[in-house]
């Protein structure tokens, strides 16, 4: 099982950011998928979450109105789209694949939101 994180980087503040996560070796479409992300010195919390049968996604309020999660079967990839970016969103992000019993993490990308 894999979950590979990328389009982190250097942003400015009120600038944008796309991060993608490809997943390999389970079945993609089966498996709820979220956004995660922890900044130095605090818990990981929760960012966003789609299920496995295109329900409407969850957002914490901190990115409400400001961050999309989308998902593509097809590709295996569940994008994270990131506007109106604020240096609080500073992290590092990782995206999970949740099924049943089983959770699988990434290895994070990191944002840094900073003039």
């Amino acid at each position: 099982v894999q979950l590979v994180e990328s389009g982190g980087g250097l942003v400015q503040p009120g600038g944008s950011l796309r991060l993608s996560c490809a997943a390999s070796g389970f079945t993609f479409s089966r498996y709820a998928m979220s956004w995660y992300r922890q900044a130095p010195g605090k818990e990981r919390e929760s960012v966003a979450f789609i299920s496995s049968a295109f329900g409407s996604p969850n957002y914490a309020e901190s990115v409400k109105g400001r961050f999309t999660i989308s998902r593509d079967n097809a590709k295996n990839t569940v994008y994270l789209q990131m506007n109106s970016l604020k240096p609080e969103d500073t992290a590092v992000y990782y995206c999970s694949a949740v099924g049943g019993p089983y959770r699988y993490w990434g290895q994070g990308t990191q944002v840094t939101v900073s003039s």
